[in-house]
């Protein structure tokens, strides 16, 4: 199966750990991933905040570039640029003014071609039996919790995929490979997102609802499927922990980064080593580092 890629501005540096992880469980799965030629920023909160006919105009270009190349999917896994790609295919689709305003900016007229994707509806698209079949060493005795953010399913008549409130898709993933998805009602709270440098203390507060809720839970890790949210609840843990007088100590881990390792990669080819919280104990336990 053939995607255009977006890896966007997180999987390129904060994220980079998502980036080569889904690049490897992609391999495994077959999916041939092409990288969109000369992509620029989807905008992600900044444009839409800033100006409508912008927060379009970054998207299109993205999916022009796609669409030349004649590609009609593409696969954004950073959760920000996935809506902003949905959104605008939404809009153009039932906005022929912001169309006719969209065809101005650029020389090349968007058709409109281009179903985007997050790596968990393509991953369900393959199936569950054929994730199974690529597993070599099970998660069995590793109990999560999925985080799936405030932007997975919403708004649904952009996102379109998943139940709005309670999303499956990363636990049955998880299940399959042997792990136990853990029941908890968190799953579509906000962290707090871009807010982390604007307005860090409500970043703080909301990931320390999830944190805690988490261990509440009886989770050995969080799995997440959106760079943002993995840099709120891994990057600013230590900080929660001081200011709220406990400690965590629960890592945060990409989906992919546990099926790569289920499918049998060294903890290294899917990033591992770039979590801030250890995994070291969480993952040795059953026999993964």
């Amino acid at each position: 199966m053939r995607y255009a890629y977006f890896p966007g501005c997180s999987l390129s540096s904060s994220g980079i750990e998502f980036n080569l992880s889904f690049k490897y469980v992609a391999r495994a799965l077959g999916i041939d991933l092409i990288e969109v030629r000369d992509w620029v920023c989807c905008g992600a909160s900044s444009a839409h905040a800033t100006s409508h006919l912008l927060s379009i105009a970054l998207p299109v270009f993205n999916l022009a570039h796609a669409e030349k190349d004649g590609f009609d999917r593409l696969i954004a896994p950073c959760l920000a640029c996935m809506s902003r790609f949905k959104a605008a295919n939404v809009e153009l689709e039932h906005d022929p003014e912001l169309r006719e305003k969209i065809d101005e900016v650029f020389d090349y007229k968007y058709q409109g071609k281009v179903k985007v994707f997050h790596p968990l509806e393509v991953f369900l698209e393959i199936g569950i039996e054929k994730i199974r079949e690529k597993m070599r060493k099970k998660l069995k005795g590793l109990k999560v919790v999925c985080y799936y953010g405030c932007v997975f399913t919403r708004p649904p008549k952009v996102a379109q995929f998943d139940n709005v409130e309670n999303p499956q898709s990363m636990d049955a993933i998880i299940n399959a490979l042997g792990a136990e998805a853990l029941d908890w009602s968190y799953k579509t709270e906000c962290c707090g997102v871009s807010m982390t440098l604007t307005r860090s203390d409500i970043v703080l507060k909301l990931s320390n609802d999830l944190l805690r809720e988490a261990k509440e839970a009886g989770a050995d890790a969080i799995v997440v499927c959106c760079p943002l949210c993995q840099a709120n609840l891994d990057g600013r843990q230590t900080q929660i922990e001081e200011i709220y007088k406990t400690h965590y100590g629960i890592p945060i881990l990409y989906i992919t980064q546990l099926m790569g390792l289920a499918f049998g990669a060294y903890p290294k080819e899917v990033g591992i080593q770039k979590l801030i919280t250890s995994p070291q104990d969480t993952l040795g336990s059953i026999g993964l580092m």
